[in-house]
């Protein structure tokens, strides 16, 4: 089992940058795929974007590629997501998440993983 704790939420104006951290209790923590999700109020939890056990193969949901890097460090036990070049748009709770079950592909883990954080919000204001 794993503990998902996110941090690095607020608010920023459009065209600004947030890195979103998650730190994750455990000592395998390497056996996990960790993606982000997030919800916007009123609408359906996406699934943002993924980054593999050891970190070679990433995927983004259209949105966000070129401006969402996911990265992870498997000697602290993280996961960061950089987020520039902000929009309104992207306006919503994002939510750090891990699986362990093997999956990996995008149709497999959007519709939910095993472990979830909390979630922090961020704000993009226009």
């Amino acid at each position: 089992q794993v503990q998902l704790v996110e941090s690095g939420g607020g608010l920023v104006q459009a065209g600004g940058s947030l890195s979103l951290s998650c730190a994750a209790s455990g000592r395998t923590f390497s056996s996990y795929v960790m993606g982000w999700f997030r919800q916007a109020p009123g609408k359906d939890r996406e699934l943002v974007a993924t980054i593999s056990w050891g970190g070679s193969t990433t995927y983004y949901t259209d949105s966000v590629k070129g401006r969402f890097t996911i990265s992870r460090d498997n000697a602290k036990n993280t996961v960061t997501l950089q987020m520039n070049s902000l929009k309104p748009e992207d306006t919503a709770v994002y939510y750090c998440a891990a699986d362990g079950s093997g999956r990996m592909s995008y149709q497999s883990l959007k519709g939910g993983m095993e472990y979830w954080g909390k979630g922090t919000l961020v704000t993009v204001s226009s």
